[in-house]
Order: C-alpha cells, then sequence, then structure tokens
C-alpha cells in the first residue's frame, strides 16, 4: 500500500512555533503589533510562512529585496519585518527577550533579538510592490511603518490574533490531516478577498476537474479600505458552497494573512503559503493580487513562469480572463471563444457596486442571486 504524500512544505520542514517555550528571563519591554504585523506573527506561528521562524534578519531582508531568495537559497518574494519607530527600537537591544502584544493589549508571544537594522523603505516598495507611488495600498503601509527593523524568531503564546471564523481557521498542520482524512492527495488551492463571482466559480470548477480536492482560502487578514466586510464575505462562501460545490470535494478555511496587494510578487507568496498548507496546485487567474492598473494583466503568471524550476512544488494553473457569453450559452475565455462586440455579459465593479447600492441584482449570468441578495442587504446596513 502506498504511503500517503501530500506536497511538501517550502524548505522541507512545517514550522511551529506555537507551544510558548517557558523562559526564565522576564521581557525587557513589549511592542504593540500594528494590524499587519499581528497577521504576519499568526502566519509565521502557524508555519503557513515555512521556513520563517520568526521576523526577517537583515541578510534575508536584502536578499529577498534584490534576488527575491532567503540567504539559505529559497525563493522568497515579500519581506517579512518587524519595523518599529526609533522610540521603541531605542528600548531594546540584541539578545533581548521582548513581549509581543496585540492592539488590544493582550499577550500574543515573544520575540528573542537577533539583529536590529534600518529598514530601506524605498528598495523594498520599488522591489516588492514595482513602485514607490504612496497611494498604493502596500506601498503606504510601508512609508508608514517604523525604521528600525527588529529581527529574531518568535515563540506562540496566543496564535490566533482574530477570533473571528474559528471553525475553518486551520493551521497548515490541520488542513493537511484534513486532507488526509479525506484522501485528497492533489488540492487546488483558490486565493481570494472577496465574494466569489461567476467567472471564479467556473474556473475554480474546471480546476477540480484534475485534481482530488479544491480548497477555497479566502484570506480574511488586514485588507485595505472599501474592501468588503469579512462576516458578509464568508456567508457568501458559505451560501455558495453550500448550493453550488459538491461537499466531498470541496473545503473553506480561512487564511489570517494580510493583504500586501503587491500583484506578482504576492502572487508567489500566496502559491508559498498554499504549499505550506499542503495544496499541490494553486489558480492565477487576471492580475492576481493587484490594485489600480499598477500590473499587468498577467503578469502574475509571467512571474510564476520565471521561477527557477523546482523553486516551489506547487503547481500554477493559469487561467484566461472569463465571463458568461451569450451567444455561447455559458463561461468563456479569450482561448475557447471569439471575442464578439456585445456578446460578453461583463460589468465594471463601479457598475456593480451601483446596481447593489440601489437594491438591482446584477445579470445572473454575472453572479448568483443568493450572492447578490447578501450584498444587497449589506449594503443597507449603516
Amino acid at each position: 500500500m502506498a504511503t500517503f504524500k501530500l506536497t511538501d512544505p517550502h524548505g522541507g520542514k512545517l514550522v511551529d512555533r506555537t507551544g510558548h517555550k517557558p523562559d526564565a528571563s522576564a521581557p525587557k519591554s513589549a511592542i504593540t503589533l500594528t494590524e499587519w504585523q499581528q497577521c504576519d506573527f499568526e502566519m509565521i506561528g502557524c508555519g503557513a510562512m515555512s521556513p520563517l521562524e520568526g521576523f526577517m534578519g537583515e541578510a534575508d531582508y536584502h536578499g529577498v529585496c534584490d534576488n527575491m531568495t532567503l540567504k539559505s537559497g529559497c525563493v522568497w518574494p515579500i519581506p517579512i519585518t518587524l519595523a518599529v519607530d526609533d522610540a521603541t527600537a531605542a528600548k531594546v537591544g540584541v539578545g533581548d527577550r521582548v513581549a509581543l502584544n496585540d492592539d488590544q493589549g493582550r499577550l500574543l508571544g515573544y520575540l528573542t533579538i537577533k539583529e536590529k537594522y534600518r529598514q530601506d523603505k524605498r528598495k523594498q516598495a520599488s522591489k516588492a510592490f514595482g513602485t514607490e507611488d504612496a497611494a498604493h495600498p502596500g506601498v503606504k503601509n510601508v512609508m508608514n511603518s517604523g525604521d528600525t527593523c527588529l529581527a529574531g524568531p518568535i515563540d506562540v503564546v496566543t496564535l490566533r490574533h482574530n477570533p473571528m471564523f474559528t471553525a475553518h481557521r486551520l493551521t497548515p498542520k490541520q488542513t493537511r490531516v484534513e486532507f488526509e482524512r479525506r484522501g485528497w492527495k492533489t488540492i487546488v488551492a483558490f486565493q481570494t478577498r472577496n465574494p466569489i463571482h461567476r467567472a471564479h466559480e467556473y474556473l475554480t470548477k474546471c480546476a477540480q476537474e484534475i485534481v482530488d480536492g479544491l480548497l477555497i482560502h479566502p484570506l480574511m487578514g488586514a485588507t485595505k479600505d472599501g474592501d468588503i466586510a469579512p462576516e458578509v464575505r464568508m456567508k457568501c462562501y458559505e451560501t455558495l458552497i453550500g448550493k453550488y460545490y459538491h461537499p466531498e470535494h470541496t473545503m473553506l478555511a480561512v487564511m489570517p494573512a494580510a493583504m500586501r496587494y503587491a500583484g506578482p510578487k504576492e502572487c508567489v507568496l500566496h502559491a508559498i503559503l498554499r504549499q505550506n498548507y499542503g495544496c499541490s496546485h494553486f489558480i492565477v487567474g487576471r492580475d492576481h493580487a493587484g490594485v489600480g492598473s499598477y500590473y499587468g494583466t498577467y503578469a502574475a503568471q509571467e512571474t510564476m513562469d520565471s521561477l527557477p524550476p523546482g523553486s516551489l512544488k506547487i503547481a500554477p494553473l493559469k487561467f484566461e480572463n472569463t465571463s458568461w457569453s451569450k451567444l455561447a450559452g455559458g463561461m468563456v475565455s479569450e482561448k475557447t471563444f471569439p471575442m464578439i462586440e456585445g456578446d460578453r455579459v461583463s460589468l465594471s465593479g463601479t457598475k456593480v457596486r451601483e446596481m447593489l447600492l440601489g437594491g438591482q441584482r446584477p445579470p445572473a449570468e454575472f453572479t448568483r442571486p443568493e450572492i447578490a441578495d447578501i450584498l444587497i442587504e449589506a449594503m443597507k446596513q449603516p
């Protein structure tokens, strides 16, 4: 009988920083993490950011910016740092053990400081986001962060910085156990931070045809102002999956990562994270993790293709832009059906929002009516 084998974690070993390690020394001081840093803390602590065991040191920081690799040689696209202001940095030194709190003063865990170094914000913005424009939400976050990075391993006391969706808030270890319980050896992950419309439903079901199971894995960490509230999104996912997906081949879990809107670089990060969760395949569609017009339509796919062979153990499934064709009577892409003027049911985000605010359902070819009704009701709330 063949041994059950899921995709190896990035770097070969699944990190686990939970189970606080006793230490006789009292923490030097306490640091309050930003919302973004709280998300990174949870992602590192549960192993989703394997092989990271803590916040990046200077060599890893510049290696990621310059070459998209950690000093170990592992591909890594975006710096994961703990940047603090000068006043906080002045209170601690290398070798100190500091407490890490959330914005409510709750203890999340500890950091043992191995390095202190200056953050090169302009370089990081240019390399990670491809722009230094402060209007970019990711760039804005970096530019508003502290100037000094504290690096070192973390130890977790409280893993979940946010208690929402605990039933679906599975760690990589837990998703791997569940995949094995279901008998899934090949799993495709779908990244989203929005409700799933008909085009997304189509490509996830296309992907399901070639794997054992689909993990719908919405990002539920920090997002930008104006994004749909997580409670509303979760209701949309549960409703859609319950009615329109096969329960034996579909699974819903949330990912507590922060959204960086880094386009191609974030696509690589999202693939690495899903590899750590045990997935073998990852859907990459149009303008993955993009915002505004900063990135090309298929730049994320091109970046995934440019990675050195074997650098990731997860395979991208690349999809063209899809929409409903009136003439074909179904979902099509530029590869499967010719573009004919007036044929496609395609709406801008602005138009969809206007319709929902007016209590009007978008066409059923664009979104399921049940999802439209949830969004219409949510927009009535003050």
